[in-house]
């Protein structure tokens, strides 16, 4: 199935700050608002981008079943190419963020593919640091991971951890630790807390037009949220992992490849209408991706800086 565009794409805005030597691209989604097109365009800032072999290390910070991390780590898997899933499918996506960003920025000695490769997971189910997290904690527990350089840290936080700035102003972030060389990303599982905001389509809006809610490709309004802000966040932090990679707008407010098309996974998006999905004829839900092991996805359009427009999947 061809990719398709979108004209007009739906931007939100997005904070980052700074943490010692730490860099942090904080992200917020407000679903239903629409936000004007920023004068300067989504361009490459000569940075470093993550290519080649990528070797991404988990921590499940709380309590997470079985079922609910095996969703979250097929999507993982899904992202290499070697995954067959037909099309529409994750891998397609993940390939699109490798023609329009990450092979427009890679040397001609450096690698010239990009490899997703599933390194190690820890769980800390008690909650070592409490429930109530500060962003410089996150921080910790993405290194406790034990990430590798030119690797991604994964800190996913359970239903009744709360996060500095959680529903307020973001559904995850990604940042970096430069001195080590490598990223992590946060995304946190909304459902008790506000999946109005950060579980969107698939729970009503706060606030917009209030759009039924679509059902969730694996029948997990929280997990399916948490798929979708997974990969906004890892589509900027292998673009813009430093901060000084593809971004547009002010480098303290970026916007990035997933983020710049926020609210649209289909064509004929607009303010609190996700887009034409595809619907499991068994199931009813909606999705727009195929993954491994027959998972299907809600995965976020991206920003095409050629052309200035969102590409999505369906």
């Amino acid at each position: 199935m061809s990719l398709l565009n979108l004209s007009k794409p739906i931007l939100f805005l997005a904070l980052l700050a700074s943490l010692a030597s730490l860099t942090l691209g904080f992200q917020s989604r407000k679903l239903t608002e629409l936000y004007p097109p920023q004068p300067d365009l989504l361009t490459y800032h000569n940075g470093a981008v993550l290519r080649g072999d990528i070797p991404i290390s988990i921590l499940w910070y709380g309590q997470f079943t079985s079922a609910q991390k095996a969703i979250i780590s097929d999507f993982i898997l899904s992202l290499t190419a070697n995954r067959q899933a037909p099309n529409p499918s994750v891998a397609q996506w993940w390939n699109t963020i490798d023609q329009f960003y990450l092979s427009k920025a890679v040397k001609s000695n450096g690698p010239k593919y990009t490899n997703i490769l599933l390194a190690n997971q820890t769980i800390d189910d008690k909650c070592s640091l409490g429930k109530s997290l500060t962003l410089s904690q996150i921080s910790q527990l993405a290194a406790k991971t034990g990430p590798r350089k030119g690797g991604i840290a994964l800190v996913f936080t359970a239903q009744d951890v709360t996060v500095e700035g959680f529903c307020m102003s973001r559904c995850g972030l990604h940042g970096s630790n430069k001195r080590n060389g490598y990223s992590y990303i946060w995304v946190g599982n909304s459902v008790t807390q506000c999946p109005g905001q950060c579980s969107w389509p698939f729970h009503k809006p706060i606030y917009g037009p209030q759009t039924p809610a679509l059902l969730p490709p694996n029948a997990d309004v929280g997990i399916d949220g948490m798929v979708i802000n997974l990969a906004s966040m890892i589509a900027g932090a292998v673009s813009n992992p430093f901060g000084d990679g593809f971004y547009q707008g002010p480098k303290e407010a970026p916007l990035e490849a997933a983020t710049a098309c926020t609210g649209v996974y289909g064509k004929g998006a607009f303010s609190g209408y996700a887009g034409n999905l595809l619907v499991d004829t068994t199931t009813g839900a909606s999705y727009n991706a195929n993954g491994a092991h027959g998972r299907k996805y809600l995965v976020p359009a991206l920003f095409d800086p050629a052309t200035s427009t969102c590409i999505t999947l369906v």
